[in-house]
């Protein structure tokens, strides 16, 4: 995983390569901490991964998102354009779109317990850090109420 500033670091690299740049000016070649939190808020760029202390960390997806946004709004792309079509992109058309070389997208570090799309259930491992949660005692037939309403 990669603090905020890593992650600037690797989109900069990803598209040192083949990228044109924003055709009128008004779009940075690179995006900022500021765009990278705006592009999360509105649902652009998945929330972090996890934190470190008060540090983001944020991973391969996060680096392909970015790129790709950069690439799609150098073909003229609005960020409601944007939107639109990141609702229906497949993971394989995400890496497809940004075509982030494989070396940038490599990372050593495990995700997070609590990372999304990891279990989260009764049987997800809690940190080292953490004692075990209390197992919840269930008498026999006691059930809990329903909701009716």
């Amino acid at each position: 995983m990669w603090t905020m500033e890593e992650l600037v670091d690797r989109v900069r690299q990803a598209l040192e390569a083949e990228y044109p740049g924003a055709p009128n000016g008004r779009v940075r070649d690179v995006p900022d901490r500021r765009a990278i939190r705006w592009y999360s808020t509105i649902g652009l760029v998945d929330r972090p991964l996890g934190m470190r202390g008060r540090t983001a960390l944020y991973g391969p997806r996060h680096l392909q998102q970015l790129v790709a946004i950069k690439r799609w709004q150098a073909e003229g792309r609005s960020l409601a354009e944007i939107q639109a079509d990141f609702v229906w992109l497949t993971p394989e058309g995400l890496t497809d779109a940004s075509r982030v070389p494989a070396q940038l997208l490599a990372t050593d570090d495990e995700p997070p317990e609590h990372a999304p799309g990891r279990d989260s259930g009764p049987t997800a491992r809690l940190p080292d850090w953490l004692p075990a949660p209390p197992r919840p005692s269930r008498r026999s037939g006691t059930f809990p109420p329903r909701c009716t309403g």
